[in-house]
């Protein structure tokens, strides 16, 4: 982090203090404290960071970012501190002329950051979102990672409600903005599809009227929203007025392999990646990419070597079974990408380990029956655990599926799985974080020796 002074962080965040100094880093886990970092007081539903302010200024801060006083002359009184961290955050960004890429989307944005970031190395240095910092506290802290050799950046964008990405892209300042898709991802707090459409768009608020924005062109609501006040990039497989368009797709093994049609060329791009939504994914990272001047062959050399991140479908063999993890998230449209990339692998049998899919609301018990129908569509066997996971199962029977086994325990379905295992299966684990199928994955490795 570019080091500030303290002025500067008083005029950013409209706050009073009566001290000199500077500050090379800002922290908010008072266990985290570096020499001379700013301290801000955040308080969550469990703590009160202005009850480790002192903490902090023992482990070497500088100053303490605070809403009320908290005893030394040492501090930055502001009105709300999470607001003065945007502001802050905000500050800084505009202290760096340099490419922002701003990715959302309700399925796969982080698959699509880490591409897009894979893609913009292949030319620039760039910084990415780490984790699943993508929210409000997340996304400042992301900022205050630029440093002066800082020549791209690549930022995470999530939201559960109206605001949050307006709030958000006002403080990235986004030179261009993607959104992968319109999914059902939170749609109990935003009610509609077309809400969560809006909630979307409000990438635009913190970007200039003349930064491009890209989108998929193959989802009917991106497709058909009414934006005429800047570029618009659109990519696709099936939609044929995209500028960015794949064809002649090959599955393989361990990915996919297309040619990608950018208008004024064509480039072959080989994703160790299965599944078309990942081609949409590697579609947008390419498309940022070419607007910043990154060679399509470069782009495409790149992407050759994605690595998933976390629990995202990632591959992973255990001696002649193949296990895709995906235990980080679920919505109904990443349940219906995670079963085409169990289609796609070859195996001689597919399991599928199925866990809830959290705040979906309303549509929750819909969403659960589709996936059972899925699972009888494209599994052999299916292995369920949660409550609302129990109508997946049922669902499955009732459209044919014989090998099906629900549970209410973590242990007895991995012990069941473990049971089951035969050469040359493939074995999605699929649920909403909050369920924590890992702890099944984990159980299997073990006896595997994984």
């Amino acid at each position: 982090m570019k080091q500030l002074s303290i002025q500067e962080i008083v005029r950013a965040t409209g706050g009073t203090a009566s001290l000199d100094g500077t500050v090379r880093d800002v922290c908010i886990d008072n266990r985290a404290v570096t020499d001379g970092c700013l301290f801000v007081c955040i308080a969550g539903e469990r703590f009160d960071g202005h009850d480790f302010a002192a903490d902090a200024l023992r482990r070497g801060a500088a100053a303490v970012l605070c809403a009320h006083s908290v005893g030394t002359d040492r501090q930055i009184l502001v009105p709300d501190t999470r607001r003065a961290l945007l502001d802050l955050a905000r500050y800084y960004r505009g202290l760096f002329s340099i490419p922002v890429a701003a990715v959302t989307g309700s399925v796969g944005k982080t698959t699509v950051k880490e591409m897009t970031a894979a893609a913009f190395s292949a030319k620039y240095r760039t910084l990415k979102t780490e984790g699943n910092l993508n929210n409000e506290i997340g996304l400042p802290r992301t900022l205050f990672r630029l440093e002066e050799d800082t020549e791209a950046a690549v930022i995470e964008m999530g939201m559960n409600h109206f605001g949050e990405i307006s709030r958000l892209s006002k403080t990235a300042l986004p030179t261009m903005g993607v959104i992968g898709n319109i999914g059902v991802s939170h749609i109990e707090n935003l009610g509609s599809q077309a809400n969560i459409l809006r909630a979307k768009l409000e990438i635009l608020d913190g970007m200039a009227e003349d930064a491009p924005l890209i989108l998929n062109g193959d989802d009917p609501l991106l497709y058909g929203a009414k934006i005429t006040d800047r570029p618009v990039y659109y990519y696709g497989v099936d939609n044929k007025f995209c500028r960015f368009k794949a064809y002649d797709i090959e599955n393989r093994p361990a990915g996919v392999s297309f040619t990608l049609d950018f208008g004024c060329g064509e480039q072959r791009v080989d994703l160790p990646a299965m599944g078309k939504h990942n081609i949409y994914n590697a579609l947008a990272a390419f498309t940022a990419a070419f607007l910043i001047s990154v060679e399509p062959q470069a782009a495409a050399d790149a992407l050759a070597k994605y690595t998933p991140a976390g629990m995202r479908q990632r591959m992973r063999r255990a001696g002649d079974v193949t296990f895709i993890e995906d235990c980080y998230n679920a919505s109904p449209d990443s349940v219906r990408a995670a079963f085409a990339t169990l289609r796609d692998v070859r195996a001689k049998r597919r399991i599928a380990v199925l866990g809830d899919m959290l705040e979906l609301g309303s549509v929750s018990d819909a969403a659960h029956r589709e996936s059972g129908r899925l699972a009888a569509q494209n599994a052999d066997v299916l292995l369920t655990f949660g409550a609302q996971s129990e109508k997946t199962a049922q669902t499955a029977v009732e459209n044919g599926m014989r090998d099906v086994r629900h549970f209410d325990d973590k242990r007895a379905l991995a012990e069941e799985l473990l049971r089951r295992l035969q050469a040359d299966d493939a074995v999605l684990v699929k649920g909403s974080r909050g369920m924590k199928l890992e702890e099944v994955l984990q159980t299997v490795y073990e006896e595997l020796g994984v």
